[in-house]
Order: C-alpha cells, then structure tokens, then sequence
C-alpha cells in the first residue's frame, strides 16, 4: 500500500473513533493522533428544567388548633394539615399564628397545607422545607425568621395556590432557597420585608420553578440594603404579554411603606439573563 494510501486509511478510522489526526510532515509515512476537542458544554440557561412532581393528594387530614413546633425532622407522610379555631379565620390580616413553627435546624417534610392554612410556615433559623404543598396560602406560605446572616431556608420541592399577596416571606437576614417548586394564581413568589422595624441584607435563590399566571412577581427585594436575587431555570406559563415580572426592586424602610424604583436583571441585586426565563 502506498503512503498516501495508509494515510487516507488511517484518517478514515480515526474520523470514527472521534480522533482527529495532525497533519503530517511533507513526504513523511505517518500521521500522529491527537484527542479531538470536545464539544463544547451547553450553557446551563438551556438546560431543561427538572422534572416537577404532580400535585398530591391527601393522604388523610388533620385540624390544628394551635401551632405545632418542630425540632429535629417532622414527616406528615401527605397528610393534610388544617387551622381550626385560633387558627382557622382564614383571614389576610398580619400577625397570625402559624401552622407549624421550626426550631434552628428543623426539617418539615411530606405535607398539604389545606385551607385555611393562617400564616403557615415560621422558620426561626436554618431550615428545611421538603415536599411541603399549599393548596390555598393564608396570610404567608412560609415566613424566614430568624437574626443570624449565615442561616439559609430552603424550600426544595412542593408548590403553592392561590396566594393573594405573598408565598414566601422573608423579614431575617441570611439567604433563601426557592428550588424544583411550582406556584400558580400568586401575588408574589418571594418578597425581602419592605418595612420592618429591623433590616437586613437578605438574598434569594429561585432555580427551577414553574410559575403560572395570574400571577403579578417572582421576587421583591430592597436594593437599598443589598439584597440579591439569583434566577435560573425559570418557566413562566400562559405569560404571552409578558406581565409577570421576574425581579422587583424596592427602596426599603424601618417603618411606613416601601418605594418600588424599578425592575429588571441589572447585574448587581437582580441577577439573571433573559436565557434563565423561559415562556410557555
């Protein structure tokens, strides 16, 4: 076989093999293999988001008269929780008791929420929330409370309905998780307290959620305090007018209301690209 022969044979099986060959020196009887470059990795914005579960159904239901505290990790195995009494006006009014109040360190996983729910969950430092459903929000779906800047929230799966004013609640300092978790028919996913009496920098990461309309905003934080809002892998469902906004920005106060002063990704406290937001 001629050189030139043995050289297009070797080309041939190596394009096969995923190798790319240097190009040999003039007159010379062989080729020497290097790796081919990989592929390069598709940019994270386009990945697809994960799978959500499907809303559950109870699997049974229990009043609540007064609020349950949790230390340790608390499985309602899908039962269905309930307010009665104290707890059970359904109103929007502020200051309500909650269904369930979490110690530092506490784990709630495995629950409905049923209607009324009061003012649901307080997390009163480092938290957990797994699996945890709302079927109709009362005054909060959950509240972060709390005084150190190291704690974080985490709500990981679940989903929220018909919340008319906030899901999430955010009045300690530190760092919430909104993630896998799905809201539909809401005022706002997550809103940083606009006007308590004590402030604090306060952060927010919401990364695959599926919001659906009516729907009004998916986060609203003060930028006066430094507050940050990180989104990836957002789908927004029946938007076509593109009326939800994604962050909100506002000039936050120790006492009287709030000054919304725009919107929008700007680098700095609303932190996304228009890859991470996705209609459908």
């Amino acid at each position: 076989m001629t050189t030139f022969a043995r050289l297009r044979t070797a080309l041939v099986a190596a394009s096969a093999a995923g190798i790319a060959l240097a190009a040999a020196p003039a007159g010379g009887a062989s080729a020497s293999a290097v790796p081919a470059a990989a592929p390069a990795a598709a940019p994270a914005a386009s990945l697809a988001a994960a799978r959500l579960a499907s809303w559950p159904s109870p699997s049974g239901q229990q009043a609540v008269g007064a609020t349950i505290s949790v230390s340790g990790t608390y499985d309602g195995n899908l039962k269905r929780y309930y307010g009665t009494g104290a707890l059970g006006s359904g109103g929007q009014q502020e200051g309500q008791s909650p269904l369930f109040k979490l110690a530092d360190g506490a784990v709630l996983k495995n629950v409905i929420l049923g209607s009324p729910a009061a003012d649901g969950v307080h997390c009163m430092g480092t938290c957990t929330l797994q699996n945890v459903w709302w079927e109709d929000v009362g005054e909060d779906a959950a509240t972060f409370k709390g005084t150190s800047s190291s704690q974080t929230m985490t709500i990981d799966g679940g989903g929220a309905r018909a919340a008319s004013d906030k899901v999430f609640q955010h009045n300690g300092p530190g760092t919430m998780v909104i993630k896998n978790f799905q809201v539909q028919n809401f005022g706002k996913l997550y809103r940083s307290c606009g006007n308590c009496s004590k402030q604090y920098k306060r952060n927010v990461v919401i990364q695959n959620v599926t919001a659906t309309t009516p729907g009004k905003v998916l986060a609203g934080i003060n930028t006066n305090y430094g507050d940050t809002a990180r989104f990836s892998q957002i789908t927004i469902v029946n938007d076509g007018s593109r009326k939800v906004v994604v962050c909100d920005k506002y000039k936050g106060v120790t006492s009287g209301e709030p000054t919304r002063i725009g919107s929008g990704a700007d680098g700095v406290n609303c932190l996304y690209s228009s890859s991470d937001i996705v209609y459908r």
